[in-house]
Formats: structure tokens, sequence, C-alpha cells
């Protein structure tokens, strides 16, 4: 029997996915925070977390974390809501296997669970390639999954992308979170000289600040505590290749010296050792934040920007993609029914007609994943309203339906007085939206946000760890 954590502190909703999923044939043990999460791994080994995002003592992504560098093929589910959309696309990019939204619907969780103990995480073949949790590494795929699109900004974007594909130069991506930055990436590196080098993917806002100078520059054994062995960083293994820095911002300072001396001597220093290695590497790097404005504020390096930025490509959100979205929707169509071995043929014109008034802040990821879930929801020939989360359609919908686990149970009556605890939560909750609404609106920068929320930056960082939006 499969043996699952639910890690969820709503002790009612934990009782009512517990109790469904036994039904279905799970062995399910639960707990509420994520210290005791770890605390149960000592004496039973779990196929499966189901994790909440939001936990007493932290979060479900640093559960999700902590679990892919410990034991790497445990899958991972998130439980978000759907104003979280951008950290659960966060989550699957650090190893998650997939994210659901409250309110949970039961056929979701069940055919999800199943096919994440059915599908084998990925394997770390070689004692140099970093765990999910330090780096989220990829190597490229023999199949470029690269949709061009129709329209004109799409044919622009094309243009420039052959234009400096057969150059050596460095190239800095920039766009909004889920714009397919990566892929930009992988196409410019499949219609290079270096094809058939290796492409290495990093996301440094997953590299532990401790550890991103090793994880990209490599070791020596002894070069500090923990340092058993020598290590391979991703310099040296994309050798003759091309390396995609992805949020960039988020490297320390420190190693930002590292980075443009590797970038203008062509060579490396592992961390500890004193032989100079040769590197022959294209960087492709990529943000959504204003480095100008952060070199300005001391924290990125402005030589070093202007070593990236030999050539500027800009990743289009799909709110200004309208005309390429039937493109994009049958692609994700197509991997679904091939993931979930279904025959969907198509949409109904109402989810069209839903897709093409929606904003689509979470961009092409928040598209696969809907479609994906739409799929797996669908009997019948096309994907209909029901299919989709009612966010889409309902925005201000908070509320779950009495299809969906906890039904009405999980309902506050309006016209209960608020206790000040409630107040207390309601003023939370509120100052989290307004802050989560500016870094939307400023596409995630930093400095702009702290400026119009007149704070500092230190106390934006600290609200944003708090409330889970870093």
């Amino acid at each position: 029997m499969k043996q699952i954590l639910l890690v969820e502190d709503d002790l009612t909703y934990s009782r009512i996915v517990k109790t469904f999923l036994e039904k279905n044939g799970f062995s399910i043990q639960t707990a509420v925070k994520v210290k005791e999460a770890q605390q149960l791994f000592s004496n039973t080994k779990f196929d499966l977390i189901i994790a909440d995002f939001r936990l007493p003592d932290g979060t479900g992504m640093e559960l999700l974390q902590w679990a892919k560098s410990a034991y790497p093929q445990i899958q991972v589910i998130l439980i978000t809501h759907y104003s979280d959309i951008r950290i659960a696309i966060k989550a699957m990019k650090l190893g998650a296997f997939e994210y659901i939204t409250k309110p949970i619907n039961p056929d979701e969780l069940l055919a999800t669970v199943k096919e994440s103990l059915t599908t084998k995480a990925p394997e770390v073949n070689s004692e140099d390639v970093p765990s999910p949790a330090l780096g989220n590494h990829t190597m490229s795929a023999a199949k470029s999954d690269y949709v061009v699109g129709k329209s004109e900004e799409a044919d622009k974007l094309e243009k420039h992308i052959k234009l400096v594909a057969p150059t050596d130069l460095s190239v800095l991506v920039l766009g909004d979170t889920g714009t397919g930055k990566e892929f930009i990436s992988r196409r410019i590196h499949d219609l290079s000289p270096r094809k058939d080098g290796p492409f290495i993917a990093i996301d440094c806002g997953a590299l532990p600040k401790e550890l991103a100078g090793s994880e990209l520059f490599g070791h020596v054994k002894g070069a500090f505590t923990g340092a058993l062995d020598n290590k391979t960083g991703h310099f040296e293994m994309a050798n003759s290749g091309t390396i995609f820095l992805d949020e960039i911002g988020n490297l320390s300072y420190e190693v930002q010296i590292q980075l443009l001396r590797a970038i203008q001597e062509r060579t490396i220093r592992k961390i500890g050792g004193n032989k100079e290695i040769q590197i022959d590497v294209r960087i492709i790097a990529a943000t959504n934040d204003n480095l100008l404005q952060q070199a300005g504020d001391g924290q990125f390096r402005e030589d070093l920007y202007h070593r990236l930025n030999e050539f500027t490509l800009n990743a289009i959100p799909l709110r200004r993609r309208k005309d390429d979205l039937e493109d994009f929707a049958d692609q994700f169509l197509a991997e679904s029914n091939e993931r979930l071995n279904k025959s969907v043929k198509g949409f109904s014109s109402e989810v069209w007609e839903i897709f093409l008034a929606y904003d689509w802040p979470g961009n092409l990821r928040e598209l696969r994943n809907i479609i994906k879930r739409a799929v797996l929801l669908t009997s019948g020939p096309l994907v209909e309203k029901e299919a989709l989360p009612p966010d889409l359609y309902e925005p201000s919908s908070t509320i779950g339906s009495s299809s969906s686990l906890g039904g009405s149970s999980m309902m506050t009556m309006k016209n209960e007085l608020p206790s000040p605890k409630d107040y207390k939560s309601q003023w939370v909750e509120q100052e989290k939206e307004l802050i989560q609404k500016v870094l939307m609106d400023t596409k995630f920068n930093k400095s702009k946000t702290a400026r119009i929320l007149n704070m500092d930056r230190k106390t934006l960082y600290s609200k944003m760890e708090k409330y889970g939006l870093d």
C-alpha cells in the first residue's frame, strides 16, 4: 500500500482529505507543521507528500525543497489557493509534481495522486549533478516545445532569435514569470552552432546563497565543511554548450564577482582550488527584475549587467499574445492527452470566451496547468466550462462549491460578527493582497514596489517572506 504524508494545518480539511484517500486504498499519515512532517520520515518511507502551501511554521515550498534534497525520488503535490498561482508555478520549477487549488475537486485529487505514484521522479545519475533543491539543473531535451506563434509580436521575437542565435553574444531575456524565458533560451541554443553541446538551465533563485558559488563553479575536496569530494560545477558541465541563468538578479554580490570574472577571462576556479579551468560557454540570462534599478541600489553590479546584456530579448506576456492562444492551447492539449492517456478533441466555445477574456497572470505555465487539469476532468470530446477553475470566470469567488471536498462546511456565515482575532486576520490578509497586487503591477520589481508602498526594501522582503510572496 502506497504511503502518503498529508501536511495540512486545517484539521477539518485534513480529516476530509485523509478519509477520502483512505477509502481509495491509500495509507495516510498527517502532520500540521513542516518540522512535524520532517520528523515522520525517521519512521516511515513515504511515496508522496501532499502539502498545503501555508503552514504554521513555514511553507509547503520549504518542505518541497527539503524533501527533494533528502529524498530525490519522492513526489510532492502542493495545495494552494488560486491567488497563489505564481508560487505554485515556482514550486513546479523546484520539482513539485503538480499543484492543485482549493477548493479541491475529489476527481482531480484522486487522479493527480494516482498519476504521481505511477510517474517516476527524475533520477540523479551523477554525484556532480545537484539535487532539484540546489538549482533546478536541466539538460536540453531532444524535442523542443517552443511555439513560434503567429502574432506580430511573436514574429518579431522569432526574427530576433534567429538573428542572435548564430552569434556568440550573451543574451538577456526579460519578461514576466511564466512567459517562457527558458523556452526562448533553448530556442537560441537549438538554432546556434552549439546545438550539439549541452544546454544547462539553472534557477538562480533556487540556489542556496551559501552554496551558489559551489553549484556554479564547483569545489575541491575539503574546501568547506561538507565538501567530502571534488565537485564539478554547472559552468564546467556546460562546456562547449549554453548555460541559462534564470532569475539572475537573485545571485549574491560575491557570486556576481565570480561570474563577471568567468565571463571576462573565460576561466573559472573551483571553490578552494587554485587551478584555472578554461571554459567555452555561451551565457543566456533571464530576469523579471529591473537590473539597472538594482545596480543603482547597489544590489547588482552594473559592469556585470552590461556583460550579460550584449543583446536583449523580451518575452511576451500571454495577455498580449491572444492571437497565439490557440496555438499554445492546442499544443498543451496534445501534451495533456498523451500524459493522461485521454483523447479530448478541443475546447467548447464558452471555454474559448473565458480563455480570451482572462488576463493570464501566470502566463504560459498557468495555461499549461489549467489545460492539463481540464483534460483530467473532461469525459466528453470537448473541455467544458465546468472543468476550469472558477477563478478564471469568477475572480471574486473564494468559497468552495458543495461538489468540492469539504463542501458547505468550509463556508463562513456572513452574519457572524468577527472576533478580534478575525479582524487581525483580515488586516493581515488585506496587507498581503495589497503587496501582492503592487508586485504584480510592477512585474515584481521590488524596488518600485517598496517605493509605492512607502516602505524600505528590507521591510518589503520581510513581509514577502512572511506572506510567502518571494
